[in-house]
């Protein structure tokens, strides 16, 4: 091109970011325009006596990608954030109080569940272990590094791996598969957990989810100060490569196929190319403007992901055995999911703790999930029902704080679907139910020529790593489609 092309970014979430960084490096005039006062989207944080406490993402996994991330900049991800490897990737609580840590090492780990539920589990581990290596290794590079699924290399893997076979029948959800390859329910439960990671639930979830525990082995970190400094530093990195990073400007309107946009304030700028990194749904419900309402096929974003129920808060827990990540379980997985699909708070929830401090005062993270919601307020009741049914279900483990939130801690669905125009709360964009849920949803590039997605609403998909290498693909499909080189 004959001009440096000028892109605007609606959004500054990973997916906005780790694309605002790959083309302002590339020489491009990039603008970020986020409607919240600062970076991160999903990853965001909340005041506390402590500081700042994450109220979104706490698991950090596959580091290659922002190991790669910063590579392609020219900069070293360890000069800008601080990662720590976790030595437990979780510790596991249920109420009959046992207990099981797990290291993402698989004799330490088969080791560990063979103490915990006898021979034959640590055997049917090891079996489960060499299966999703080999999902893993079939779907990574056809599927989450490919900017679109490579159906035909996906096909060819699967055929030639038979070890896989099992995990990919149409009928064949992640609970079905883990009742066949585990005896010991817990164990079930526990790697059932995989689908809510992509906003889903167990009995509905393709089998082949069960690949994030490889994901998970491979390392979990932890971002010194909190998951939102590496945000931070993403934001940073692309202002000193001139991007211009403007917060408080929330976008009502696309228009010209991408080519211009209009601001709340009234203002437009005319761009060379927009890329949205918000909920994919906002464009099929006109949320911004008329015209892009068709860049998406129905498919893309009808069927909506769990939401949850998010506190955020400083306590001292009585209980000196918690760890970063924590998982108190349940005692059945029916009476969390089944009142979920019905659009009602679990019965008996499954909660994650996560303590952001080694001290004995520290910052903490609880998750609960739940359905989305088109409530918006929430219900008046919404929130005292939340915090008696999630600190009642935590005293029942044995787990009580001090002091007890305040309910301005929470963040629930209906919040976050203010927070995230045309998200109904969801938090990861449409639903991974079904076999073919993951092969719909949307990609980098929509039906208008210049407008574009990022997020954990696009594909490779939900999660940190997802969302980054979303604004990888994003960002290569603008440099190719303008010449940008």
């Amino acid at each position: 091109m004959n001009e440096t092309p000028h892109i605007a970014i609606i959004g500054a979430g990973l997916g906005g970011l780790s694309a605002a960084l790959r083309l302002a490096h590339a020489g491009a005039r990039v603008t970020v325009l986020e409607a919240q006062p600062g970076p991160g989207g999903k990853m965001r944080t909340l005041p506390s006596a402590l500081g700042p406490v994450d109220a979104g993402p706490t698991v950090l996994t596959l580091r290659g990608v922002f190991d790669q991330l910063f590579a392609d900049v020219g900069l070293l991800l360890e000069d800008h954030v601080t990662l720590t490897r976790e030595p437990l990737l979780a510790r596991h609580f249920w109420r009959d109080c046992s207990m099981l840590d797990l290291t993402g090492a698989m004799q330490a780990d088969a080791d560990a569940i063979g103490a915990f539920a006898g021979a034959q589990a640590a055997r049917e581990f090891r079996a489960f272990h060499a299966e999703t290596r080999a999902l893993f290794a079939a779907f990574d590079a056809p599927m989450m590094q490919a900017a679109k699924p490579r159906l035909g290399r996906i096909a060819l893997n699967a055929l030639t791996t038979p070890a896989i076979w099992r995990a990919l029948g149409p009928r064949t959800t992640l609970a079905r598969r883990l009742a066949a390859q585990f005896a010991d329910p817990r164990l079930r439960q526990l790697f059932g957990r995989y689908a809510t990671y992509v906003g889903g639930v167990p009995g509905a979830a393709p089998a082949v989810l069960s690949l994030i525990w490889q994901a998970e082995a491979a390392g979990v970190w932890r971002v010194q100060g909190g998951m939102h400094r590496l945000a931070q530093a993403m934001a940073r990195l692309a202002g000193d490569r001139g991007a211009q990073l403007s917060y408080n400007s929330r976008v009502t309107e696309i228009a010209d196929n991408g080519r211009r946009i209009t601001l709340e304030s009234g203002a437009q700028m005319d761009v060379d190319a927009t890329l949205f990194n918000g909920d994919p749904q906002a464009l099929a419900r006109g949320l911004l403007g008329w015209t892009p309402r068709h860049a998406l096929p129905r498919s893309a974003t009808r069927r909506r992901s769990l939401s949850a129920h998010v506190w955020a808060f400083a306590a001292t827990a009585n209980r000196n055995d918690l760890v970063h990540h924590n998982v108190f379980f349940g005692d059945d997985p029916a009476a969390e999911f089944g009142p979920i699909l019905r659009n009602r708070m679990p019965d008996d929830p499954t909660l994650y703790v996560c303590k952001q401090d080694d001290g004995e005062h520290a910052r903490f993270e609880i998750v609960m999930n739940a359905a989305p919601t088109t409530r918006h307020p929430p219900e008046p009741t919404e929130a005292a029902l939340c915090q008696t049914l999630i600190f009642d279900n935590l005293a029942r483990h044995g787990l009580t704080f001090t002091p007890m939130p305040e309910v301005t801690a929470l963040t629930t669905p209906s919040a976050f679907a203010a927070l995230h125009p045309g998200s109904d709360g969801s938090l990861y964009g449409r639903s991974p139910h079904g076999l073919l849920a993951a092969f719909q949803r949307p990609t980098a590039r929509t039906r208008m020529k210049r407008l574009y997605l990022a997020g954990g609403g696009a594909h490779p998909g939900a999660g940190v790593p997802m969302a980054t290498l979303s604004g990888q693909h994003a960002a290569a499909a603008i440099m190719r489609d303008l010449g940008l080189t």
